[in-house]
Formats: structure tokens, sequence, C-alpha cells
């Protein structure tokens, strides 16, 4: 038989009719009326070009066809309803599922080993596939090809269909190594200028935060490396004399802060957001809207802000 021809609405009724042995019953079992139900056991005599049921002196009686469909037929409608509400409920705790996740390399220092933990806890048979991503627009481009289910990273460009949420922010610092020849704290603008920097830009564009602020003022830095890597850079200040603004998250988390010299900018700069983002064909699906939860709720390295309101310094 050709499945096209079936409306789902005639399998209940016809379950209905099995259950109540009277059209009028059936029909207020499942919200119809009785000639609602006359006409969907008309459909259903015409489809199966069988009788189905037959008056009896107690109500509707089964032929044998009808027998021999009940069974599967409520077999196939609970399960049909099981998968539904499959779909509008998640019980992590018993769950199996995958999920993956995009993030740059910073939320992987600060967020991933609090996240591990707290699925260890509450979703042990979960299973999570992390994808690396540097450029922030390569994000979007993860969800849009459904590679990750969510990323964690700078704000990429605003897109209607890839939605956000702030967890947290970095503020910057500037570091040189321990020992250095000629920078001591405070560090004054006169003297930062003075000296070659180091420029970590995951998009490569030779221009940063500090770029930008020296700018409004008519001012430029020498920029003597400009590198994608983000946790190389506490390395190359410690084992050079090269000055470089850097999140203050990430110093702490490269196990060379013991080397370096950390000191205030000696200009204003914009802390720099971290968001999750997901795409919008995600959004209410529940297991999807449990995981976004739980990420949004680990606590991520001791030290990092929440976010009150980014970019490469």
């Amino acid at each position: 038989m050709d499945l096209h021809g079936i409306d789902l609405n005639l399998l209940v009724a016809f379950d209905a009719l099995m259950a109540e042995r009277s059209v009028t019953r059936a029909g207020t079992r499942i919200g119809r009326t009785q000639p609602a139900m006359s006409a969907a056991l008309a459909r259903l005599r015409g489809l199966l070009k069988d009788e189905l049921f037959v008056r009896g002196p107690n109500g509707l009686q089964p032929t044998p066809l009808a027998l021999d469909l009940a069974g599967p037929i409520t077999h196939a409608l609970t399960g049909i309803q099981r998968a539904l509400e499959f779909t509008q409920t998640f019980e992590p705790s018993t769950s199996t599922a995958k999920f993956s996740l995009g993030l740059s390399d910073h939320p992987t220092f600060a967020l991933l080993p609090a996240l591990l933990e707290v699925l260890r806890e509450q979703a042990p048979g979960i299973t999570l596939r992390i994808r690396n991503f540097t450029a922030r627009d390569d994000a979007i481009a993860m969800l849009d090809a459904g590679e990750v289910d969510l990323s964690v990273g700078v704000p990429p460009t605003p897109a209607a269909r890839i939605l956000i949420r702030p967890l947290f922010e970095e503020r910057f610092v500037c570091v040189v190594r321990k020992g250095h020849p000629t920078l001591r704290p405070p560090l004054r603008l006169q003297s930062f200028l003075e000296h070659s920097h180091l420029l970590v830009s995951p998009e490569n564009d030779g221009y940063g935060v500090v770029d930008a602020a020296l700018a409004k003022q008519g001012l430029k830095r020498r920029l003597a490396l400009t590198l994608p890597q983000l946790y190389a850079a506490p390395l190359l200040v410690a084992q050079s004399n090269l000055v470089a603004t850097l999140m203050e998250g990430v110093v702490a988390a490269s196990g060379h802060s013991e080397r370096l010299c950390v000191m205030p900018a000696p200009l204003e700069l914009p802390s720099i957001p971290f968001v999750l983002s997901w795409h919008r064909r995600n959004d209410v699906h529940p297991a999807q809207r449990w995981f976004r939860d739980l990420l949004a709720a680990v606590p991520p390295r001791a030290g990092l802000r929440p976010p009150s309101g980014g970019a490469p310094a």
C-alpha cells in the first residue's frame, strides 16, 4: 500500500474505535465529532477495502482484518508518541548524546576543564567533540554547515540566523620579560611607544585594539612581530625584549607568568567579550538548550570577569 495516501489521523481514529467500540465514544476520546468519526471510518473502509467494524448487539464489532491491524497500529502510534515526547524533554544523567563545540584558543583554556568536570558529574554518558577555529567568522561557517552545535569566541559578524549569549570578558594588560633592560612599572605611554611590540592577531591583519586607540591620538607603535597563535605570545615575550598587550587571562594560563612583568596598559583599552553562539535552527531543541545553559553556568577560570558590555591587541 502507498503510505502517501494514509493520514495519521485515520490511524488514531482506528485505535480509538478499537478501544471504545462506539463511534460517539471514540470521537469523545480523541476530541472529534460523531460525523467526523463516521467520515474517518468510511475513509478507512475505502483504503483497506474491508468493513473493519460492523454493528452488533454490544456496539461495533471488529472484523478479522481489524483485529489483525489493532496490535501493530497501537504499537506504531505509541512509538510515534514516544518519539515526539523525546524531542520535548532531555534527561542529561542518562543521555548518550553527542555535542560538537567550536572553541577559539582562549576559551579552550578558560572553560573546557571546568566544563568537563561538570559533564562528568551531571551527564557522564555525553560525548563532547571540540573543533578549533581562529578567525571569528569561522564560527559562523561551522554553525551554518552543522559542523558544531555551539561555539565560544569573540563576537562574530552579526547575522540574524546566528544567536549569541555573553559568557565572560577579559581586560588587556602589558607584559615584558622580567629583567627587561629599559622597561619598569609604571609603564608610561612614551616608553611604551619607544619599544618594539608583538601583536596577536588571529586574522593576521596587523592591526589591533592598541593600534586603534593610538590612532585616535595620532600615534603609532612599531610592530616587530605579528602572529596568530595566542598562547605562543607569553613565551616569546619572556625570551625577548618585545612588549605585548595581551588578555590578562592568557598570561595567567600560559604557564609563563612568573617570567613576565605584568603592568596596566598606558592607555585606555576596551575589554574583550567572549560569547556563546548557536544557529537559530537549534534554538528550541531541549538537548541543545540544556547544553547552552550548562555552558553559560560553567564558571570560567578564576580571574575572568562576567560580561558587562574585543579584538586583537
